[in-house]
């Protein structure tokens, strides 16, 4: 992953790769990359300016906690921003990726201090993001608490006992039961 700096335009290869990495058309991809350049146009996509477009989606909670994580997960090189590479692949898996890809996506979110399992800890951050972005009074807001929720769901996937979820437990979990996969794997 690269950054594109302020580049006006893409090039051909950045085009050729999001193409041959992502569902979109060479018209759609540029289509998306206007949009994010007027957006940011110093193509670097900040902590800040995601929670401000999160928001819109959740005027009613508080995006932040949420946010960090999703950010987290979509800023594949760790270098602080999201370029439009990876702003366009994390699109792409999040909106039209298989349900199999988003809960891949959603493991490594969940998976905070990337060592590849989640623990009970995790789980319930994430879980308490989602009810906080959320907020008091939306319609679908579970009755249980976060951290009863987190134990419930945790409890449900740990096949072994071991106090830790792997990814092949997580997605096992989740294939098995619509509502935990809706819960696990929000989409904007």
């Amino acid at each position: 992953m690269g950054c594109f700096g302020s580049k006006a335009k893409l090039s051909k290869e950045d085009v050729e790769f999001l193409k041959a990495h992502t569902r979109y058309d060479e018209a759609t991809i540029k289509e998306w990359y206007k949009g994010f350049q007027q957006d940011c146009p110093n193509g670097k996509l900040t902590p800040a300016k995601f929670v401000d477009m999160y928001k819109m989606f959740f005027p009613s909670g508080n995006a932040e906690e949420f946010c960090d994580h999703v950010f987290r997960t979509f800023d594949t090189d760790k270098n602080g921003y999201i370029d439009f590479k990876e702003f366009l692949l994390a699109i792409d898996v999040t909106s039209a990726g298989s349900p199999r890809e988003k809960l891949k996506w959603a493991f490594r979110m969940y998976d905070v201090d990337g060592n590849g399992v989640i623990d009970l800890g995790e789980m319930i951050k994430i879980v308490q993001a989602i009810y906080d972005m959320l907020g008091n009074n939306a319609a679908n807001k579970p009755v249980d608490s976060a951290d009863q929720r987190a134990k419930i769901i945790f409890n449900k996937m740990d096949e072994n006992n071991d106090g830790h979820l792997t990814e092949e437990e997580f997605l096992n979990g989740c294939m098995q039961d619509e509502e935990l996969s809706k819960i696990l794997a929000p989409g904007p």
